[in-house]
């Protein structure tokens, strides 16, 4: 059936948390926005889906720590348009060794001096233990986002309905051609508008190709763990318990985090912050025998450090990252089609930093000056990447 309507002010292509905040801007700003989505909502394809995901002030990079106050401030925005509770205040320790680098550049990003010892953690989160001489920052402000209930607040919340956003789910999108009015071509119609943003997640890097570019994106494939706590309950593992990320420790080589038990009652979500390769048109295909690192990383650290749980998962999940190979995001215009924006690369720390990333690609999209220094989400960071259409 033909769609009723083909030309939009703007296009948004993928409705994972990104390109849904990315509609949401456009929508507040005027703009007739059309947000597509290739599967049927909701779905756990890509990297937007699960109940949760850790908000933290604290980033050891300051390009990251300067929009935290914004987005704080965007998601609260959110709550109160939709009337939806989708934050809870844990607070966060970083673990660490004294000194590292990150883990100063965290304490430095906080504005306070909270750091906390062996002795000193263990009594204030006793689920907790340090090895010694290692220590902990707090960042109080940490918590948690209801992840599934944020993107749905965002994609059919007040704002983006109010302003006649419209989003058209199982509807895959079959080819771009670029040009002063872009056409896209979908399994249900052909659209035309004079801005296009690519939010695709881990098909982003296919619908750039066809754009002649090459992005150095990578998806992975990520185990999510939830560990039985040995007494249901017990202190310091159950609802207060705050989350945590570790930076430079031996034992944690790409960093690890977890989250009270929220999602699943007894159960803490600890997960190693990586994964392996995927295509993800197959990652659901992986065989359940199949060797996984990762768990062996997280049983041997939770031993050491969660000495509360059980040292095998109780439940695992899977979750898609698309890494660059700095783990900054991509977002940018095309270099060659000025009136294509690309968000990618989240590299597994983009979901808090939504509100800002949408905001930043809509007025991308729009031809303004960005709110924030782009300089480290710039596609030219990487050489190379117009290779495919020379």
């Amino acid at each position: 059936m033909a769609p009723q309507k083909s030309t939009y002010d703007a296009i948004v292509i993928g409705a994972g948390i990104q390109g849904s905040f990315t509609a949401y801007h456009l929508a507040q700003r005027h703009q007739d926005t059309l947000l597509l989505e290739q599967f049927l909502l909701p779905h756990s394809r890509g990297s937007s889906h699960g109940q949760s995901r850790i908000i933290r002030s604290a980033y050891p990079q300051e390009y990251y720590s300067c929009m935290m106050p914004e987005c704080f401030r965007l998601w609260q925005q959110l709550e109160a348009e939709t009337g939806t509770t989708l934050y809870r205040q844990t607070g966060l320790v970083v673990l660490g060794p004294p000194g590292e680098p990150e883990l100063e550049a965290c304490r430095r990003s906080l504005g306070v001096d909270e750091v906390l010892d062996a002795a000193a953690l263990s009594r204030r989160f006793p689920g907790f233990r340090l090895q010694a001489g290692q220590v902990a920052v707090l960042d109080s402000t940490a918590g948690v986002l209801f992840a599934d209930r944020a993107l749905r607040a965002v994609q059919v919340g007040a704002v983006f309905r109010r302003h006649g956003g419209t989003l058209r789910d199982g509807e895959k999108v079959l080819s771009i051609q670029p040009g002063a009015t872009v056409t896209v071509t979908t399994t249900a119609g052909v659209y035309k508008t004079p801005r296009l943003i690519i939010t695709a997640g881990a098909w982003a890097g296919a619908f750039v190709e066809q754009l002649g570019l090459r992005l150095p994106l990578q998806p992975l494939r990520i185990d999510v763990c939830y560990w039985r706590e040995k007494q249901p309950g017990s202190a310091g593992l159950g609802s207060v318990s705050p989350c945590f990320l570790t930076l430079g420790l031996s034992q944690a080589p790409h960093g690890i985090y977890g989250l009270p038990s929220i999602e699943y009652p007894g159960l803490m979500k600890v997960c190693h912050h990586h994964g392996s390769p995927t295509d993800p048109e197959k990652r659901d295909q992986a065989p359940s025998s199949a060797p996984r690192p990762d768990i062996a990383v997280l049983s041997s650290f939770i031993s050491s450090y969660l000495p509360g749980l059980e040292t095998q998962p109780a439940v695992m999940e899977t979750c898609l990252y698309t890494n660059t190979p700095d783990e900054d995001f991509i977002l940018d215009r095309h270099p060659k089609f000025s009136n294509i924006v690309i968000g990618a690369g989240f590299s597994g720390h983009g979901f808090k930093l939504a509100p800002v990333v949408g905001k930043l690609l809509c007025e991308l999209s729009l031809g303004e000056e960005p709110s924030y220094n782009m300089a480290h989400f710039a596609i030219t960071r990487f050489p190379g990447v117009l290779g495919a259409a020379q």
